[in-house]
């Protein structure tokens, strides 16, 4: 059964009081020029029951148009217009695209069997899709009352932290919470733009296709995990993260998986870095703007092909170099020089083969009460990029979400990986098995990393 939309509606909702003349110029910092034009989108489903108790759903819309019109005084950017060629958001007023939809089945046929394929047409854009608005809005109304705020932000000038933190105030304005609304707009001055000559940060959107898949991963499975990679670290070494353990897993079944016989592949890892908590001062977690940074390493592996200790800590010493000092001289330095030209040549050939993580753990994803209770469920549409896998906390329990995005054909080979079906039991009648505390649920459609992660 598709999931059919139908617009009901649409119209621009503009900040209720002006922006002063001189904030109309939004100035885009280096993070942002190195970024990708894509949009940051997320899904937010609230039942019926939870809408009903306090509004009808016409009353729902209209008071969320209402908040949106008085936050974006405070979020002036997100009103404007991106002029990508001068780095710069006029910030003048246009407003936001406000889409009414009505969506021909119950919400529960979508959240009982997530795809992102269904995801996509309750945003107003497309992830790659190529805008000159900052912010869009879809308020979709299920058959049984449910509804799904779609929120599309551009990446261009916000990280995935940016994003919840908006929808978090934005959350707590409709609601006419006493806590006051606070920004910060600052990335510019403390990233400033550089010399990037004939480096386009949106050359590789969209050029492999591929199938991603999501598993959760309850909080024992996890930790029985961690005691087995935690076989081998010294007295007083620390216990590696969550994150850490799931990475290991499941880079380690990747490149089992996809390992051919006479295989002298070098594999590039990377994963994002929040740099907002390794300035000094701190930012506050409200700086709106694009404040992650990526780390990367080539992963040491055993006689299996194996990283289970190695991997973790590499990972982390990397993380830990990007530190304040780190972080000064990439301000200050006048030029970027990210030597991609012989690196995209080498992965073109086959030679290096690029897969990163991201992590959304500890954001606050499920923080957004319009009114009538957290969201039911939360997530993301398709993706663009292959080999990434993206990490987000289940909304209970203290499990992840790993979303796994490969090439049809790698993923084909991903899935027959025995210590993989040893876990996740793969149903080909289903989309969605349940079993020893794992979660199988096929995403379809292609797939991109570029998120901020703690």
């Amino acid at each position: 059964m598709s999931v059919e939309v139908e617009v009901i509606s649409r119209e621009m909702v503009k900040p209720s009081s002006p922006t002063p003349r001189h904030l109309r110029h939004y100035h885009l910092s280096f993070i942002d020029q190195i970024t990708p034009q894509i949009n940051n989108s997320m899904v937010y489903f609230f039942t019926a029951d939870s809408v009903t108790n306090k509004f009808n759903v016409n009353e729902a819309s209209d008071v969320l148009k209402k908040s949106l019109s008085q936050v974006l005084t405070h979020y002036y950017p997100l009103a404007g217009r991106l002029m990508t060629d001068n780095l710069v958001v006029e910030c003048n007023d246009e407003g936001v695209p406000y889409i009414e939809t009505k969506v021909r089945c119950r919400l529960s046929h979508v959240t009982d069997d997530p795809s992102p394929a269904d995801f996509s047409k309750l945003l107003p854009y497309d992830m790659d899709e190529v805008v000159d608005t900052v912010l869009g809005v879809q308020f979709n109304v299920f058959d049984c009352g449910g509804i799904a705020v779609g929120v599309s932000l551009t990446h261009k000038i916000a990280d995935a932290l940016s994003h919840f933190q908006f929808i978090k105030t934005w959350a707590a304005v409709t609601r006419g919470g006493p806590e006051p609304v606070r920004t910060h707009f600052q990335s510019s001055s403390l990233f400033p733009t550089k010399d990037l000559s004939g480096y386009d940060p949106n050359t590789h959107i969209g050029q492999h296709k591929a199938v991603g898949k999501r598993f959760a991963f309850e909080a024992s499975v996890i930790e029985s995990l961690r005691t087995k990679y935690s076989r081998k670290l010294s007295e007083g070494q620390k216990l590696p993260s969550r994150v850490e353990v799931l990475s290991t897993f499941l880079f380690n079944r990747f490149v089992a998986a996809t390992k051919e016989e006479g295989d002298n592949k070098i594999h590039l890892v990377t994963s994002t870095v929040n740099l907002r908590t390794r300035m000094d001062p701190p930012l506050p977690e409200y700086a709106f703007g694009n404040y992650y940074w990526y780390v990367q390493m080539f992963p040491t592996l055993d006689k299996k092909g194996e990283s289970d200790d190695f991997f973790g800590r590499q990972l982390r010493e990397e993380i830990t170099k990007v530190d304040n000092d780190f972080i000064v001289k990439l301000r200050e330095s006048k030029e970027w020089n990210p030597n991609r030209e012989d690196m995209a040549k080498a992965i073109e050939k086959g030679e290096l083969v690029p897969v990163a993580f991201t992590s959304l753990c500890r954001f606050p994803v499920y923080e957004v009460d319009f009114g009538w209770g957290n969201p039911t469920w939360t997530g993301p549409p398709t993706w663009k990029f292959k080999n990434v896998i993206v990490f987000k906390d289940t909304k209970s329990g203290g499990g992840i979400e790993a979303y796994v995005n490969l090439t049809k054909d790698d993923m084909a080979k991903f899935e027959r990986d025995e210590e993989l079906l040893a876990h996740v039991p793969v149903s080909s009648s289903t989309s969605s098995t349940k079993s020893k505390g794992y979660t199988l649920v096929t995403l379809n459609g292609p797939s991109h990393l570029s998120h901020p992660a703690l």
